[in-house]
C-alpha cells in the first residue's frame, strides 16, 4: 500500500463516519420540520371548512378533481401524512404523498409569492432526502425492521 494514501484515508474515513452519525438526527429534524408545517396547514383547513371549500372553489385551480374532493383529499393528506412522516412509519410513502401535496399546492395557485415558492422548494428538498435515504435509524420503520427481519430492505441493512 501507498503510505500517502494510508495517511489520507484514515481522516477521510473518520469524516465519513462523522457524517453518517449525523444522518439519523438530520433525517429526524427534516421529517419533524416538514410534518409540522403540513399538519398546521391541515388544522387550519379543518377549523374553517367553509373557507377551505371557498378557497378550493375560487382560489386554487386543482386540476382534474371537483373542488370538494380536492379540499377533502388535500386536508386529509395534510393531517394524516405528516403524522406518518413524523413517526417515520411508512416514511417514504408519507414523503411521497406530501411531495404530491406540495407540488399540487404550488401549481394550483395562479400567483405565488417568491418567499412562499422558496418555502415549498425547501420542503420539497427535505422530502426528497427522506425519499432517497428513507426516514433514518430514528424512525418507526427502522424499529420495525430491527424487530421483524422480513421487513428489512436494502436500505435498512444498517438500521
Amino acid at each position: 500500500m501507498n503510505p500517502l494514501i494510508d495517511t489520507l484515508a484514515a481522516p477521510v474515513r473518520r469524516a465519513i463516519g462523522a457524517l453518517e452519525a449525523l444522518q439519523a438526527p438530520a433525517l429526524l429534524a427534516a421529517r419533524l420540520y416538514v410534518a409540522h408545517a403540513f399538519f398546521l396547514s391541515g388544522l387550519t383547513k379543518i377549523r374553517d371548512w367553509e373557507t377551505t371549500l371557498a378557497l378550493f372553489e375560487n382560489e386554487y385551480a386543482v386540476p382534474l378533481l371537483p373542488f370538494e374532493w380536492a379540499a377533502a383529499l388535500g386536508t386529509a393528506g395534510e393531517l394524516v401524512l405528516p403524522v406518518l412522516l413524523a413517526l417515520g412509519l411508512a416514511g417514504r410513502f408519507a414523503a411521497a404523498g406530501l411531495s404530491v401535496v406540495n407540488v399540487v399546492a404550488v401549481i394550483s395557485l395562479a400567483e405565488i409569492a417568491p418567499a412562499a415558492l422558496q418555502q415549498h422548494q425547501f420542503w420539497g428538498s427535505l422530502l426528497l432526502g427522506v425519499l432517497l435515504w428513507g426516514p433514518g435509524r430514528w424512525s418507526a420503520d427502522a424499529l420495525l425492521a430491527r424487530r421483524v427481519p422480513a421487513l428489512r430492505g436494502p436500505t435498512m441493512a444498517r438500521a
